[in-house]
């Protein structure tokens, strides 16, 4: 697998479609406000040839603090190790070196995070968020 920041690669259609369809995190989420999140992110794109096949974006001020999300590879080709080449291509970038914290959030990958050094926050009550599930989601 290929992997570049290159975001002209992007397949946004895609993205959109994974992300929206098949993650509990950005269900139904629009085409428009996946734009602005990978226009306002450092993306990485996973190829085969010119097929992607993989995805990641990270919030970051390039300082301090990074937040590495909406990380996915395509069903059918998972198990070959292409999710820990993308993280390992993430944790490497130039950009994100030197930082005091570097964030996630997983439910079920979280094994293969702590391989590259991630691990439950060492002070979770000094932690917190506004959380909107389902923001996403028509209702009515």
């Amino acid at each position: 697998m290929h992997i570049s920041t290159d975001q002209s690669r992007l397949n946004i259609p895609l993205i959109h479609d994974f992300l929206s369809q098949h993650t509990a995190w950005a269900k139904d989420i629009p085409l428009a406000t996946v734009e602005r999140s990978i226009a306002h992110s450092l993306c990485f794109g996973g190829y085969l040839g010119d097929q992607q096949i993989a995805f990641a974006r990270v919030v970051s001020d390039y300082a301090t603090y990074a937040y590495l999300m909406d990380v996915f590879v395509l069903p059918e080709q998972r198990g070959q190790g292409f999710s820990k080449q993308l993280v390992s291509a993430v944790v490497a970038h130039p950009e994100l070196q030197g930082l005091r914290r570097f964030m996630l959030a997983s439910s079920d990958a979280r094994g293969l995070y702590e391989k590259f050094g991630f691990k439950a926050p060492a002070k979770p009550q000094t932690l917190m968020e506004i959380n909107r599930p389902g923001i996403y989601q028509k209702t009515g």
